[in-house]
């Protein structure tokens, strides 16, 4: 069983290979943005994911205004990911060799492959992660199967609702069950 990681909690420091072969922080926000959401998507052999990802990238510039960079990363394997390319159209970077360990951690669910045609390793489902200024967990969506994330423009505009100052929201889900 996963432990499920609190709203609040520092993001673990998890790095993932880009495509040039280097590790990168994935919770680490780049390009001048002080917050990064983070998505974990199950791999290339799931059309939802693809699909999924080509809608953030038509939210991308969005985030960006908010101050929220964006990275996706999975569990494929670097050539899985070059392949997985030819299906996506995104100006993000994308991750590959999330391990199990990593996957714990986030308190993902993780799932086997029903086949050798499906993928060739465990691998994450979804999970949406958004990491503040500290580099606490602001907003945590974490789904056992590929049919529940959340919809991309709702979750923008409220990102972009949450970052107003005025506005002065809190990390919600704080409160434990003992209080």
């Amino acid at each position: 069983m996963n432990a499920k990681i609190e709203a609040g909690a520092k993001f673990p420091n998890i790095t993932a290979l880009n495509l040039e072969g280097q590790r990168i922080e994935i919770g680490k926000p780049t390009n001048g943005a002080d917050w990064r959401m983070v998505v974990v998507y199950r791999g290339r052999h799931c059309p939802m994911c693809t699909k999924y990802l080509n809608k953030l990238e038509e939210h991308r510039e969005k985030l960006r205004e908010t101050g929220i960079d964006l990275v996706a990363v999975s569990a494929d394997s670097e050539a899985q990911l070059r392949s997985h390319l030819e299906k996506l159209d995104v100006d993000f970077p994308l991750l590959c060799g999330l391990d199990i360990e990593h996957m714990q951690s986030l308190g993902l669910y993780i799932s086997d492959p029903r086949s050798a045609q499906e993928t060739d390793h465990p691998f994450a489902e979804p999970g949406l992660f958004v990491v503040n200024e500290d580099g606490l967990l602001q907003v945590v969506d974490i789904s056992n199967n590929p049919f529940v994330r959340p919809d991309i423009k709702t979750l923008v505009s409220g990102l972009k609702w949450i970052r107003d100052p005025k506005n002065s929201y809190p990390i919600r889900g704080m409160r434990s069950y003992g209080d």
